[in-house]
């Protein structure tokens, strides 16, 4: 644990504001809900809750067997970092903060398939990935863009089409329907 060298009270309602400059390192913004635990030392953890985190081990498995199928790249991201990965681009996606253009992408709800030179090509990380095609479509659950699911290829030959928008658009569907079990 690193220490901020910051102190603040709590109020009468039991209240304690997470200063600016956290929260805007960790990207928690207002509404963000944060998970609380405690240890043994009487320390109190908040943790930034990600409601598709849950689902990582199933996430991952997902990936993988789409992978499989394709012979894609496949990642799967909440709003802050990618959770699992699939059929290569390991090292370069896995547990990566996710970029504010797919942050954004998310959030307006769009799928997009677009090739790396198109204007609406959205970086999936910080960083060139070098990838040729790609396929993005938010994960929605009980209304709320919670995440993605993000089909990518690196040979310039294989330009994708609707097979891939529709693999994707399951895929985030039916991770969507899993978070409101």
């Amino acid at each position: 644990m690193k220490a901020t060298g910051i102190v603040r009270r709590i109020d009468d309602l039991g209240r304690v504001v997470v200063p600016k400059e956290i929260r805007r390192t960790l990207r928690i913004r207002e509404g963000d809900p944060l998970e609380i635990f405690t240890d043994r030392e009487g320390e109190i953890i908040l943790k930034k809750y990600s409601p598709i985190g849950e689902l990582s081990t199933f996430s991952q498995q997902y990936a993988d067997s789409l992978s499989q199928t394709t012979g894609h790249i496949i990642a799967i991201s909440d709003k802050d970092q990618i959770i699992a990965t699939a059929g290569g681009l390991k090292r370069e996606l896995h547990e990566k903060p996710i970029s504010p253009s797919l942050e954004k992408a998310i959030e307006a709800r769009d799928l997009i398939r677009t090739a790396k030179d198109d204007k609406n090509y959205v970086p999936i990380v910080e960083g060139d990935l070098d990838c040729s095609y790609q396929v993005i479509c938010p994960i929605i659950s009980q209304g709320d863009a919670i995440g993605a699911v993000i089909i990518l290829t690196q040979d310039p030959k294989l330009k994708f089409g609707d097979t891939e928008e529709q693999l994707a658009s399951a895929a985030a569907a039916f991770l969507g329907a899993q978070m409101e079990q």
